[in-house]
């Protein structure tokens, strides 16, 4: 019996068309660059991360303020249970001392009584009873012991060690994005293989219903055919399911509304092969060698705590009505002070900061290590994928030669549909290992990109 030919040059031109071209992107596009920055900006983590490095900036500021007077305006009030006054004798005496004065200025001998009739004053208290005072007192540090610019020189280390490890988190957040973006391409391109196989089984079941119709077929060929449907509906379902949640991961990672990110068009494009650079310092090693300065400038300051400060000291009484007799109405004053022992302190403190130096440094160690291991692995993925693409390439030829040979023997009756199906079924599946080659090549090309600290977004 005749039996139709199932056309596959459609497919086989479609999933062509999925393989690399040499045109291919040499940079993330534009709407996925988009979601990279609008995902910077939503993200919770690197906010927290620039509110440390503005705290970072204020500690600066803090160290400099250091050197500024201080300058307080004081007020008060006390009230005594009695005046303060000398003591009887005291007051006795100088009440002869002012009666000996005045007899002297009368021009009486020392001898002589006191004349009656001439006034004597009352000796006045030392400190009236009711006391109001207002001053202002001035502070004035001149020399720190080189401890506030050792402040100033560690807290900007520490601000470039947390704007380096803010830098480090952005690629960690721009590759969650670019990985879930490629995801939702992958599904996208996976979908498009499936839409192509739902075609083709359309005219396969078309042309089995008619063949049953004129007894060229038996009904198992079309049971066959139906449950080759089911399965494929199967699949559309896992990837519907599959393009909804990475949605989700994207509206997390971003922000933007889900409405929005289904109009999403992504597409799997490989990258150029482009002219290796030079390796790049990564942002997490800058991150760790701030943070060793910082410590180490911390180490230092910590041990300057033995070196004498300077300060000056000023005061001055804006009222004066009620000070006492021995009370100044102004001073000004220079003070030293100088820790010659402090119980070992700041030796402890400040080799316990070596040793957190010490805790970065090997950290750095052991990121750079981790980098390189990085870049060799990127490097041989890039590469296995490369050379998957071409394998993949060999395989959808394969793939459509078999599913035309197996159509022809279909046709002349020496095959059967199971064994078209199972043809159909190959060169759908080589069109997915097209899309997964295309999805780890990027991948690895990505990867290999951060690794050298030449990520660009």
């Amino acid at each position: 019996m005749q039996r139709k030919r199932i056309g596959v040059s459609a497919f086989f031109i479609f999933l062509m068309g999925l393989l690399p071209t040499p045109g291919s992107a040499q940079q993330l596009e534009p709407q996925l660059m988009e979601l990279i920055e609008k995902g910077l900006n939503k993200n919770h983590e690197l906010n927290q991360n620039e509110i440390e490095a503005q705290q970072a900036v204020i500690d600066q500021k803090l160290a400099r303020a250091v050197f500024l007077p201080k300058i307080t305006v004081n007020g008060n009030y006390t009230r005594l249970d009695d005046d303060l006054r000398f003591d009887s004798d005291t007051e006795t005496l100088l009440l002869g001392t002012q009666k000996l004065l005045i007899k002297e200025a009368v021009g009486l001998p020392f001898n002589a009584g006191f004349p009656e009739g001439l006034p004597v004053k009352e000796v006045p208290a030392i400190q009236q009873k009711n006391i109001l005072k207002s001053s202002v007192d001035v502070d004035w540090v001149l020399f720190s012991g080189f401890q506030a610019s050792g402040a100033l020189k560690g807290s900007k280390h520490k601000e470039a060690s947390i704007n380096f490890a803010g830098s480090a988190l952005q690629d960690r957040i721009a590759l969650k994005i670019i990985e879930t973006y490629d995801q939702l391409a992958l599904v996208n391109a996976s979908e498009r293989v499936l839409k192509t196989s739902e075609e083709y089984l359309a005219q396969q079941d078309l042309y089995v219903k008619k063949a049953i119709e004129n007894g060229l077929a038996t009904p198992i060929e079309r049971k066959k055919i139906e449950l080759a449907k089911q399965q494929l509906i199967g699949k559309q379902l896992e990837f519907e399911q599959n393009r909804t949640l990475l949605l989700e991961v994207l509206q997390q990672l971003t922000g933007v509304n889900t409405e929005q990110l289904i109009m999403l068009t992504p597409q799997l494009v490989p990258f150029n092969v482009v002219k290796e650079k030079p390796v790049e310092k990564r942002d997490e090693v800058k991150a760790l060698e701030e943070a060793e300065k910082a410590s180490l400038s911390k180490a230092k300051m910590e041990r300057n705590n033995f070196i004498p400060k300077l300060a000056l000291k000023g005061h001055y009484e804006l009222l004066e009505d009620d000070l006492s007799l021995l009370d100044p109405r102004w001073y000004v004053g220079v003070g030293v002070k100088w820790n010659l022992f402090d119980g070992n302190q700041a030796h402890l403190k400040s080799k316990q900061s070596k040793f957190e130096a010490l805790k970065y440094r090997e950290k750095l160690k052991e990121a750079e290590e981790m980098i390189a291991l990085s870049i060799t692995k990127a490097e041989l993925s890039l590469a296995a994928a490369r050379q998957n693409t071409l394998i993949v390439q060999k395989e959808i030829d394969l793939a459509a030669e078999t599913y035309e040979m197996v159509n022809k023997q279909y046709r002349n009756d020496l095959a059967s549909v199971s064994d078209v199906l199972d043809a159909l079924r190959d060169l759908e599946q080589a069109g997915f290992h097209l899309q997964e080659s295309i999805f780890k090549e990027r991948r690895a090309m990505i990867d290999l990109r951060h690794a050298k600290g030449q990520l660009e977004y």
